[in-house]
């Protein structure tokens, strides 16, 4: 675009007798020209209700991309001639229960025959089954009915053990694999095995993790087993989830590149989300432990003052470009007088009413430079806002009287308010001593009282207290008991391995976030979206498009779900488990990574219309699909916004705040990437929770940005203090805190690292514990232990003989120097 005042190149340029554009004309193309390329301004309010998951018909269509269609009516094929033939003349839904235990179990049977085509056509008659049996079902809910009753049958017969036998057949099948890496490019039916077994234990999962309160009870105690079955593994095997993670790191590492990533990344959510539990049953655990730790309980309810909070208009910028530079010029538009609002009016007000943009232009020239330059992650586009014509009108948003959350103090901010004020009194400090004020004014006392009122101790703290003593004293406090919960579980299996898992994660995350550019170098997660044929024609190619973003998108919907259920539940459980997937996750650049994702037009993305509804599951398997056009295909579906999209969103911007939270290192990371615009522009959607999130990130690095930032956005200031938590002594908004000095920042990052290995190794290496156990010198009683071998051993006996003992010389001149 030209500069505003300039010609139009090939419409008369000066000096062939056009006059230039007039300012007017100039500022009406260029706000035109950014309306189209950002957007309304006039954001709605997003109606927008956060939770585990979407809704379940949801949930079931997102498994199945478009390219996928016509393999249903082949599920449903293998599943009808198999039936015709073993039930004669009747129908799925016309046996009674009896005889469907039956029938599955003779397709339970055919999938241990050696035929591969044999196995997948039974596999597949599965498949259709877990789908809902859709031919003998007329409308939507009636699919998803059978396909809950099918699954929970499904589940009870057995199938999903057989499934994962066949799952690590297809995993280990080395035929397989360079077969895909031979190939130029690889397509759907690289993957149709994989995909077909994945898709039924998706579903199982799916359906059974699903609580309804008309459930049979049968059905309740099949839930309860199915969640411990997949928690703690039968016969010292490794968790369902551990199997998930294995495949997402050998897809990554390029030797298995015709993995169905999406299907095996949304088993993954899934399977965490039953077994771990959800955001609700994490709040439940929360408060017990507090209570089995005697805490006391905690101030509020999170997740119910977000659900009450309001959202707050998007930043509006009143200065537009063109005249900023006529003001450079000397021009200054004049400005009535108006009264400031008092803080008891602001609750009727717009707290992001009018931000100065002096700021922002400043922020705007280098927010690329700051992450490209440092780390090369996040590409350069234009950070620009759209410029209204007119001001939009202020909605009267009514927040809740007071402020929505109870102020905390932390033990360690009381001992710095004392020893400042002692050293300021009385010249001396008394450590860690919170109870002795004599000396001090009669205000100190009254303040130390009020700290101490909200003083909150969290499990964190009592986790880390309780490590220090257990390092200290090893010997007299003995072993620690560890609860064997499904979390410990998981971390336990995945300790050794938990960096290769992290960074797998994010590199998937990376080639799927809507900012990234193709390269050479990164990985193909289109394997299972692709069709064997590509597109010839304009509408399959808009239809393959639409499905390739659908695709990537939901992705990134179940990468960002995992790693928060991953953080959250961690964290709780212990806090350095959560800590060592904090510093992997910040050592592998995910803080980059997502200020690289937001980096973008956030509202352009939460409404996307990347869907096509006439082709989602279940509705393509019982109604007539209509043609196809270029308007249908744009239209999208009606909604407001896209759920999984804005669900992501929130889901990123709380691991951004899990990593950064009271790590100056980290926020120090947020301000060289120069995070502050991004952050900003996200403040555009009008959802409420999404813009807390927000706000904590811009507040924790409000002090490392300066007076003049902070004089320039003045109405983010009030929103942060009218919408996050207080800490009664916190200097966020001056940068007087102590905490605030760029120094140590490298020592508190290797002290945290240290005391993380040291308690994994006391915890779960205990080959380190052995200078501490007895040891034994008695030669019989050494050589009559039994020693645990694998079940294998005994096939490879003579040979493990032959290789280590009778090939090997015998040097007896080391057996008498050691004598």
């Amino acid at each position: 675009m030209e500069e505003a005042g300039g010609a139009v190149p090939g419409d008369g340029a000066p000096g062939k007798g056009r006059p230039l554009q007039s300012p007017a004309k100039g500022r009406e193309l260029f706000r035109s020209q950014r309306k189209e390329s950002e957007g309304s301004v006039d954001c709605p309010n997003v109606e927008f209700e956060y939770g585990d998951a979407d809704s379940h018909a949801a949930e079931l269509s997102e498994l199945y991309s478009y390219t996928e269609e016509p393999e249903f009516s082949i599920n449903r094929k293998c599943f009808e001639e198999d039936f015709q033939s073993q039930v004669l003349g009747k129908r799925w839904p016309e046996l009674d229960l009896a005889q469907q235990k039956a029938y599955v179990m003779r397709l339970l049977d055919r999938l241990e025959v050696v035929n591969r085509e044999k196995r997948l056509k039974a596999a597949r008659a599965i498949l259709y089954l877990a789908q809902g049996v859709f031919g003998e079902c007329d409308v939507d809910t009636e699919v998803l009915c059978w396909s809950r009753h099918n699954n929970f049958l499904l589940y009870q017969m057995g199938t999903f053990s057989a499934f994962l036998e066949l799952l690590n057949m297809e995993i280990a099948n080395s035929q397989a694999c360079s077969s895909a890496l031979r190939k130029p490019a690889i397509s759907l039916a690289d993957s149709t095995e994989l995909r077909v077994l994945l898709s039924v234990m998706y579903l199982m999962v799916e359906n059974i993790r699903g609580e309804v309160e008309t459930d049979p009870p049968e059905w309740k105690s099949s839930r309860e087993t199915f969640r411990a079955e997949l928690s703690f593994p039968v016969h010292c095997e490794e968790p369902f989830a551990l199997l998930l993670f294995t495949m997402v790191t050998k897809f990554c590492s390029g030797h298995a590149p015709h993995f169905p990533m999406k299907k095996v990344l949304l088993l993954l959510w899934k399977v965490l989300l039953f077994t771990l539990g959800g955001f609700e049953a994490l709040q439940a655990m929360k408060v017990k432990k507090r209570e089995e730790l005697g805490l006391p309980p905690l101030p509020e309810d999170s997740i119910q003052v977000m659900r009450r909070m309001r959202a707050a208009s998007p930043p509006t910028y009143s200065i537009e470009l063109l005249e900023q530079q006529s003001s450079k010029r000397g021009h200054r538009s004049r400005r009535p007088l108006v009264k400031q609002d008092s803080l008891d009016l602001y609750n009727e007000r717009d707290p992001f009413k009018n931000d100065e943009a002096t700021a922002d232009e400043e922020e705007n020239d280098d927010v690329d430079s700051g992450i490209e330059g440092e780390l090369d992650l996040v590409e350069r586009d234009a950070v620009f806002q759209a410029v209204p014509a007119q001001r939009p009108p202020i909605e009267q948003v009514s927040f809740p009287k007071g402020l929505p959350w109870a102020p905390k103090v932390r033990q360690k901010d009381i001992e710095h308010f004392l020893e400042a004020s002692r050293n300021k009194f009385i010249g001396f400090t008394l450590g860690h001593d919170t109870d002795t004020l004599v000396g001090l004014p009669r205000p100190i006392h009254e303040s130390v009282k009020t700290l101490k009122q909200h003083k909150y101790v969290s499990i964190l703290d009592v986790q880390i207290k309780n490590e220090e003593e257990l390092e200290k004293c090893p010997m007299s406090l003995g072993e620690e008991e560890v609860q064997e919960t499904p979390c410990e579980m998981l971390y336990r299996a995945m300790l050794y391995n938990l960096p290769q898992y992290m960074i797998a994660l994010l590199k998937i995350l990376l080639a799927a976030a809507p900012t990234s550019k193709a390269k050479t170098d990164s990985i193909n997660i289109l394997a299972d979206v692709l069709p064997e044929e590509m597109p010839i024609t304009v509408l399959q190619s808009m239809k393959l498009g639409v499905d390739v973003n659908r695709h990537k998108e939901i992705i990134v919907k179940s990468i960002s779900a995992s790693l928060l259920l991953l953080l959250k539940h961690f964290k709780l459980n212990h806090v350095y488990q959560f800590e060592y997937v904090s510093q992997h996750l910040v050592f592998a650049n995910c803080i980059p990574l997502i200020l690289k994702f937001f980096n973008q037009n956030i509202m352009s993305y939460i409404t996307a219309k990347n869907s096509i509804s006439v082709l989602d599951y279940p509705h393509c398997t019982v109604n007539e699909l209509p043609e196809l056009t270029a308007e249908s295909l744009e239209a999208g579906d009606n909604n407001q916004f896209c759920w999984r999209n804005l669900f992501s969103c929130i889901n990123l911007l709380r691991v951004l705040n899990k990593l950064t939270k009271w790590k100056h290192s980290r926020t120090m990371m947020l301000v060289v990437f120069k995070s502050a615009p991004i952050l900003k522009r996200a403040l555009k959607v009008k959802q409420a929770m999404m813009q807390l999130y927000v706000l904590k990130l811009l507040k924790i690095q409000t002090k490392y940005l300066g007076r003049q930032w902070r004089k320039s956005n003045m109405k983010t200031m009030s929103a942060i203090y009218q919408k996050v938590r207080h800490r009664m002594n916190d200097d966020w908004a001056y940068g007087n805190d102590i905490d605030a000095r760029p120094w140590d920042f490298q020592a508190e990052e290797c002290t945290l690292r240290a005391n993380i290995e040291a308690f994994n190794s006391r915890r779960y290496d205990k080959s380190q514990d052995s200078e501490f156990a007895p040891v034994d010198n008695c030669l019989q009683s050494v050589l009559g232990q039994r020693l645990e071998l694998p079940e294998d051993f005994h096939y490879s006996y003579e040979l493990w003989l032959e290789r280590e003992v009778f090939s090997q010389p015998i040097r007896w001149e080391d057996l008498l120097h050691y004598q």
